[in-house]
């Protein structure tokens, strides 16, 4: 293991363990340094990766803080992963979405509240006025980002949003080439609704997973129709 490696785990294990609370300032350089027995050069790389990472921020002129650590913060990595990916890897981040939509969509029939299922309810009333495919598109995402939050689970709901927001450009492309793509996310978000509105997780389970299975099976026959490049166009 590298010196900069052991001083990242090392760190690391000062977070875990308490020494440094979320929005902490760290010690001097020299005297973390000194505490974890390497030069200032190596603990320098360290607190750069682990910045990188959304663990630690430095401040210009007032040292170096660990961050929130909040679930969102800590995976925007996983963001960038998926919105890099714009080829054949989608199917693969669709898989890992279809997972994670089902789960998320059973735990928010148990949990979600009356006020959340009203503002579902409106988002999808906003989904059937809207006139252009980005419009749209735009309340699809806010639509399972609030049943991501009436999961109650902020760290699924963020790995299910990182793998997600990424694939608006792959929305639109569906809504514009696809015959009958909105209508039928129309009648598969209401019955969404209608599970979590009565309840049913195994209901809602089964309907988000049909819902991404179907984007799937889109995705596949267009990539073997499209030139690899036209998602990123």
């Amino acid at each position: 293991m590298s010196v900069t490696q052991r001083a990242i785990d090392d760190i690391k294990a000062m977070i875990i363990r308490g020494e440094l609370a979320a929005g902490a300032r760290l010690p001097k350089e020299a005297d973390l340094a000194a505490r974890l027995g390497i030069s200032r050069n190596s603990l320098r790389e360290a607190v750069r990766a682990l910045t990188l990472a959304n663990i630690l921020e430095a401040r210009q002129g007032d040292g170096t803080y660990v961050t929130s650590l909040e679930p969102s913060m800590l995976l925007e990595p996983l963001t960038f992963m998926a919105d890099f990916h714009q080829d054949r890897t989608l199917l693969h981040v669709l898989e890992v979405r279809r997972i994670l939509e089902a789960a998320v969509a059973a735990l928010a029939a148990q949990y979600i509240t009356d006020e959340e299922l009203v503002e579902l309810h409106s988002i999808v009333e906003e989904m059937d006025a809207c006139d252009t495919v980005e419009a749209f598109v735009a309340n699809d995402l806010r639509f399972h980002r609030l049943i991501g939050a009436a999961s109650r689970n902020p760290v699924l709901a963020s790995v299910l949003d990182s793998f997600s927001t990424p694939m608006s450009r792959t929305r639109v492309w569906r809504g514009v080439t696809q015959a009958n793509a909105i209508a039928q996310t129309k009648a598969q978000h209401a019955a969404l609704y209608d599970a979590l509105a009565h309840h049913r997780p195994d209901v809602a389970r089964a309907v988000a997973t049909a819902h991404i299975a179907g984007v799937e099976a889109w995705l596949e026959t267009a990539l073997d129709e499209t030139e690899p490049d036209a998602l990123a166009a």
